[in-house]
């Protein structure tokens, strides 16, 4: 019914840079917040940063001035780039959005199926 596809992992060297995109797609009506999750190994998933309809944002302390968050809503896209990597921002990252469906027109959370991203030193 919906689906969130992620790409944009990969391998990088310490204090390099790349950029995740996530496209939602299916019977979407509408979408409100969408955003970004991490598990590294044996750790508890969390938020690295989210984005409103309206654009708002906000940022895991770890990450802040280092990733931005933005989306594209004619798209139902959201984009993390990741600059000056570390070692710790290792994790597997999951995109998240909060969607009204044409068929339940209630919200519900979905997620992406993850992309891995390795930061070496």
């Amino acid at each position: 019914q919906v689906q969130l596809v992620e790409s944009g992992g990969g391998l990088v060297q310490a204090g390099g840079s790349l950029r995740l995109s996530c496209a939602a797609s299916g019977s979407i009506f509408s979408i409100n917040v969408m955003g970004w999750y991490r598990q590294a190994p044996g750790k508890q998933r969390e938020l690295v940063a989210n984005i409103t309809g309206g654009s708002s944002t906000n940022y895991a302390d770890s990450v802040k001035g280092r990733f931005t968050i933005s989306r594209d809503g004619g798209k139902n896209a959201v984009y993390l780039q990741m600059n000056s990597l570390k070692p710790e921002d290792t994790a597997v990252y999951y995109c998240n959005a909060v969607i009204k469906t044409y068929l339940q027109m209630r919200w519900n959370g979905y997620w992406g199926q993850g992309t891995q991203v390795t930061v070496s030193s």
